[in-house]
């Protein structure tokens, strides 16, 4: 074995074959798998290895197809087969919300030219005669749906690894993992060690005791998860072709061709938590018992809709072990706190994102950064927060309602409330229905009760006519927003200015008091954040940016070493923050100081050290909301007493508290960009209209990438919408847009109805396509008129703003 490896993977699943797979062909030969046991060992033997290429998320949908499309090429590649079957998979709605689901995606595999359509009801009778289509209100096919075999995609991707020159060694469990000095790390296992720059663990079902000895806590849970196969059925046998799959979600079940037989899934709403304080170290192939009375309302539907499957027996039945991340998708990306440490678990539907997560994690690792956004999936995305009571809560929802659809603005209530502000009590009080937000709870809206809740669909919900009053307020008169949501960040020392321009792309303010926005460049030249940053003192600086993102954004911080006697600090939970905005914010405020806010002594993009009703505060002449605005910054302890005297003080000109909904209108009507929205590391600066705030003549962190990408034409570029023909619903996110003729020319990346101004409303990409340009924009997977504006409908030279 050897002793020195450029990276070394540990678990010999899937996922981490296909990591070692993928760093061989981006040119890392000296990498190392070890395995405790066999090759798919834990959950990859026994899976049911459907493959599908659409999902909610379109870089998902990405790596979906090419990893659909791979396993072909892995079989040419290796001689390693694959077991692929690919007849196909219909997709079955009985609500309208599944139709509008699976018309959207059927838009965007338009966009991306992929194949998955609409089909007739009697064109799905002849390619699957045993479905009984009544009550179906929309069927959808994709062709190149079906299944793989677990063992051999996976040896597959082993040999492969081999024949690059890759080693594997089976039935060698890590039994530690060390940091050194250098930064390097020595794997410990019985059979010698291994020192190497980077660790990625891939360890599936023992994910978690693999960080733990890194002393990493992983949010990740396992559970049981039953299917079965039937014995062979005579209508199956008389065919000369295989069946496709069946995707009945609103039936919580799937259903497919399983040799002559059919092989028929459910996830129950009885759920069973397994190995909850460790999965056992000599657990590798094993089942759990049967227990097929759990799923027997899903049974139930599979046996209505396809009645062959109440006749025939039961063959065997696999109850097996999946874990799980919070919100079921994948812990991906390197640690924050730990240079050179890689994760990729929590994969449920591992084989149909085995290929794309593979090549994603290795891309990282080699090159520094992948070439899409894969933000939703960041492990940076959890804190310390996601503590096990939280895991365990959001585990079971995620599970019991894992064919259930994920609305746009739906808030799950499982594991919550996690974290709460002192004035979560005051916010509840006056009506606040609250969303989850890095794990705080955050206001969305104001109902005229306490206790109110969201409902949830494609279309306008309850909340549309109160988040539209709350704008039409802070418009007229003025808003009390919480932004304590914002990362927020103290630098001091000597160096403290020089370390900032080093790493950030604008160069920092110079006048005390003074603020500037800029730019977070990443390794491809990209936006990897967008931050405020105030100069409070000749050594002190006050920086804001996404809240979200604040373990994403460490990565980036600690690329620049800090100069001896320069520090830098969160203060993310220590400081809490609100939004005055509004026409008379400015009153609102100056009622309760006696400093002057007047135009000439607070000018916009300018702070000050306040006290607004007796409570110190640092006060940013700004506001997201696009409108005449202050930020206030006060230490969280004064939070309840701050928020108290601002909603007394705003009722008085006829205001009241915003939520975060009106927040999103109102920076849509001014066409704002937000981050992992209009911002992220896909876009460079020029496309999102943030190359103005690049100061080319000083140094920052990855300048040369930005250099390399600075002089081309923006591939597409960030556009504001409006949309004509508008139903009961908005664009949300991630809807295609066509020209009219169906030439696909961008998608929606925000979307919002914009009350002030009475337009529905969207920011996206687009390419090749001037202002006042018709389009079809696909929100509910159905072509809407509209129209490409050449400036923000509210307040285009920002008079407002600067007021």
């Amino acid at each position: 074995m050897r002793t020195h490896a450029q990276a070394v993977v540990i678990g010999g699943g899937v996922i981490g074959c296909s990591i070692l797979y993928h760093l061989t062909k981006f040119g890392w030969t000296d990498v190392v798998l070890l395995e405790r046991d066999e090759l798919t060992s834990g959950s990859t033997w026994h899976a049911a290895a459907n493959i599908h290429g659409l999902h909610d998320n379109n870089n998902i949908t990405r790596i979906q197809h090419y990893t659909m499309n791979l396993y072909k090429e892995l079989e040419a590649v290796t001689g390693q087969g694959c077991g692929v079957f690919q007849p196909g998979s219909l997709y079955l709605a009985q609500t309208e919300a599944r139709e509008h689901q699976l018309r959207l995606q059927a838009a965007k595999a338009k966009y991306y030219d992929l194949n998955f359509h609409a089909v007739d009801r009697a064109e799905a009778e002849r390619l699957h005669p045993l479905v009984n289509y009544d009550g179906i209100r929309c069927i959808m096919y994709e062709p190149d749906g079906g299944n793989v075999d677990p063992s051999g995609v996976t040896n597959a991707y082993a040999t492969g690894a081999r024949n690059a020159g890759a080693e594997i060694h089976r039935f060698t469990p890590v039994t530690g993992t060390e940091q050194q000095s250098d930064g390097t790390w020595i794997v410990r296992t019985p059979k010698g060690d291994i020192r190497t720059d980077v660790v990625v663990n891939a360890a599936g079902l023992w994910a978690r005791e693999v960080a733990a000895l890194a002393g990493l806590d992983l949010p990740l849970l396992p559970t049981e998860h039953q299917y079965f196969v039937t014995e062979s059925i005579p209508d199956i046998e008389a065919l000369d072709r295989r069946l496709p799959s069946v995707a009945d979600r609103d039936g919580e079940y799937y259903l497919r061709q399983e040799g002559q037989g059919l092989l028929v899934g459910a996830y129950e709403k009885d759920v069973r938590f397994w190995a909850e304080n460790g999965t056992p170290q000599g657990f590798g192939h094993e089942l759990f018992p049967d227990d097929l009375g759990r799923i027997e309302d899903n049974m139930m539907r599979a046996i209505d809709r396809v009645p062959a499957v109440g006749i025939a027996g039961i063959k065997r039945v696999i109850n097996g072990p999946m874990i799980w991340s919070p919100d079921a998708n994948a812990l991906f990306g390197p640690v924050p706190e730990l240079k050179g440490y890689f994760c990729c678990n929590g994969i449920i539907p591992g084989f149909s994102q085995s290929g794309g997560l593979g090549e994603l994690t290795a891309e990282w690792i080699v090159t520094g950064e992948p070439h899409l956004d894969m933000f939703p999936w960041d492990l940076s995305r959890f804190g310390a927060w996601a503590d096990r009571k939280f895991t365990k809560a959001r585990v079971g929802d995620q599970y019991a309602n894992r064919f259930s659809i994920h609305f746009p603005n739906e808030e799950r209530c499982a594991g919550r409330p996690a974290r709460m502000r002192p004035a979560y009590a005051l916010q509840r009080a006056n009506g606040a229905v609250f969303g989850l937000n890095y794990g705080w709870e955050h206001p969305l809206w104001f109902a005229d009760r306490p206790d109110a809740a969201d409902t949830n669909g494609f279309t306008r919900q309850n909340w549309f006519e109160p988040v539209g009053a709350e704008c039409r307020m802070l418009r007229g008169a003025a808003g009390v927003i919480d932004i304590s949501n914002f990362g927020k960040y103290t630098v001091r020392g000597p160096d403290a200015e020089a370390w900032l321009n080093a790493v950030f792309a604008n160069r920092m303010p110079q006048t005390l008091g003074q603020s500037c926005l800029t730019p977070l460049i990443g390794k491809r030249g990209g936006i990897a954040g967008d931050f405020t940053v105030t100069r409070r003192a000749e050594d002190e600086f006050w920086i804001v940016g996404s809240g979200m993102a604040e373990r994403y954004h460490a990565r980036f911080f600690q690329m620049v070493p800090l100069p001896a006697g320069t520090t830098f600090e969160s203060r993310t939970d220590a400081v809490c923050g609100f939004s005055v905005a509004g026409p008379k914010s400015r009153d609102v405020l100056q009622s309760l100081t006696e400093a002057s806010l007047a135009p000439d002594d607070f000018r916009f993009m300018r702070s000050a050290a306040l006290e607004i009703a007796g409570i110190p505060v640092t006060a940013l002449r700004v506001s997201f909301t696009g409108d005449l605005g202050w930020e206030l910054y006060c230490d969280v302890e004064d939070q309840a007493a701050l928020y108290a005297a601002l909603l007394k003080a705003v009722r008085a000109v006829g205001g009241g508290p915003v939520g975060s909904r009106a927040l999103t209108s109102l920076r849509i009507e001014k066409g704002y960009g937000s981050w992992s929205r209009e911002y992220s590391l896909e876009y460079w600066p020029q496309e999102v209209g943030l190359d103005r705030l690049i100061k080319m003549d000083k140094s920052f962190l990855n300048k040369g990438a930005y250099a390399a990408v600075k002089e081309n034409a923006p591939r597409e570029r960030l556009a504001i919408l409006e949309v004509l023909e508008v139903t009961d619903a908005d664009a949300s996110g991630g809807e295609p847009i066509f020209l009219p003729d169906g030439t696909p020319v961008g998608r929606v990346t925000s979307g919002a109805y914009g009350y002030t101004v009475e337009k529905s409303l969207a920011l996206g990409f687009v390419r090749d396509t001037p202002a006042g340009t018709e389009v079809d924009i696909m929100i509910l997977g159905r072509p809407h008129r509209g129209r490409i504006l050449d400036a923000p409908p509210f307040d285009p030279t920002g008079q407002r703003l600067r007021g």
